[in-house]
């Protein structure tokens, strides 16, 4: 290990899950678990005093969902961000989405194996964003549309695709897919290196903070379609 330990924050009103994470993520070398909260008043206020390097945040809590605490802790125009994980299921994924527009830095199911949820903390934490590629399309896609009313998406679609090369375009559509820095790569037959510049750039251009921010958008303007039904 390099570097001082991963400082995570567990936010999670049921004790057997904020439990079981607390055992996963204790027992990894570069991480440290230095608090728990059960309700979203006390994961703020223990934020804010704790200064995690990453909070894993449950959306459905009583008092303050996870969705308002990520806004305060996250947000625009927070000052000093904190890198929010949220950890959601299937059956509340409009949460999630709205937790993702609130400034999470990602999302994973609660299934996840505790692999996945290990290295998505590292993911956060190194400040890269976490999108489960299985769920991205059916997530963000699902709720895309009624975010672009039909009368302003060709236009908000029309200055993304001229703030971009079509190049970055191309990129930009593989990154709402969900795809990795590796399989973009792979696909457009370029370097990951390369995919990696493409996707700093994009970032840039449209003045975003992180891929999670891109894809929301590129499904918001109607750059790729979205799966219904």
């Amino acid at each position: 290990m390099t570097g001082p330990p991963i400082r995570v924050l567990i936010c999670e009103d049921h004790e057997l899950v904020r439990t079981g994470y607390t055992t996963i993520f204790s027992a990894q070398p570069d991480m440290t678990v230095v608090g728990e909260a059960a309700d979203g008043r006390a994961a703020l206020e223990a934020a804010r005093r704790l200064l995690p390097d990453v909070v894993v945040m449950d959306i459905r809590m009583p008092v303050l969902d996870g969705i308002a605490v990520t806004r305060q802790l996250a947000g625009p125009g927070v000052a000093a961000p904190v890198k929010v994980l949220v950890v959601t299921t299937f059956n509340v994924d409009e949460y999630a989405y709205e937790a993702l527009r609130a400034g999470a830095s990602g999302f994973l199911l609660k299934d996840a194996p505790p692999r996945e949820l290990v290295d998505g903390v590292r993911t956060v934490a190194r400040g890269d964003s976490l999108l489960a590629p299985a769920v991205t399309r059916a997530l963000i896609g699902r709720f895309a549309e009624r975010l672009r009313p039909a009368d302003t998406a060709r236009t908000a679609r029309d200055e993304v695709v001229r703030a971009l090369t079509p190049r970055e375009v191309e990129v930009l559509e593989q990154l709402a897919g969900g795809l990795s820095n590796a399989e973009i790569a792979a696909k457009l037959s370029i370097s990951a290196e390369t995919v990696k510049t493409y996707v700093s750039r994009i970032l840039t251009k449209l003045d975003l903070r992180d891929r999670v921010q891109a894809v929301v958008l590129a499904y918001r303007v109607g750059l790729v379609p979205t799966d219904q039904g």
